[in-house]
């Protein structure tokens, strides 16, 4: 039986990588989907590190940590428990409120566990610091905070984030779980909104 050889597509000429933009020119691309899997795979290797030996709770924040936990989880090597908590700080704006509702708690128990909180974005740090202390409250062994982004030039208070994904500058950003006004969080790359 022969072998075929593989051809490479386009005539063997490499094309530039190009962020998909399914929604038009209202989105500009701001991380790639394979800088996005990168980063989300060496917080997994980290986080797996950091607990070895431990059964982890991670605690989701919905609605726009969804996609980033659902990668996250499934790179951390360690016997885990997933919960979900919903909160709400910006209705339809694209600035936070500062006034924090939950939606949706966790539905066990968390004292005397290891809790990673994982959120989408960091930015003023009022619902980050809320969500940390209202778990701290509920007396878990140990509480720490993930974040996909974290904005620091909004920051209105300090918040402690043991892993964070990206950086980035004073822009609204959508896609990968985050959104404006319910739309854009299932573009695979995270952008800016025009």
């Amino acid at each position: 039986m022969a072998l075929r050889k593989k051809t490479a597509v386009g005539g063997g000429r490499r094309r530039k990588a190009r962020v998909p933009r399914p929604f038009g020119t209202s989105v500009r691309p701001l991380i790639s989907p394979p800088q996005v899997r990168a980063r989300v795979r060496a917080l997994g290797r980290q986080i797996t590190r950091d607990y070895a030996g431990r059964t982890l709770t991670v605690v989701c924040v919905l609605k726009g940590a969804v996609f980033f936990c659902a990668d996250l989880v499934r790179t951390i090597d360690l016997p885990l428990e997933l919960e979900f908590i919903g909160v709400s700080s910006y209705a339809d704006a694209t600035e936070s409120s500062g006034e924090v509702r939950i939606s949706t708690d966790v539905a066990q128990p968390l004292a005397g566990k290891d809790v990673l909180l994982v959120e989408d974005i960091v930015d003023t740090g009022l619902t980050a610091g809320f969500l940390v202390s209202l778990l701290q409250a509920r007396t878990p062994k140990s509480l720490a905070l993930c974040t996909l982004l974290e904005k620091p030039a909004r920051a209105r208070t300090h918040v402690d984030i043991r892993y964070r994904g990206f950086v980035i500058d004073d822009v609204f950003v959508v896609g990968y779980g985050l959104d404006w006004a319910g739309r854009w969080r299932n573009l695979p790359y995270l952008g800016v909104l025009r």
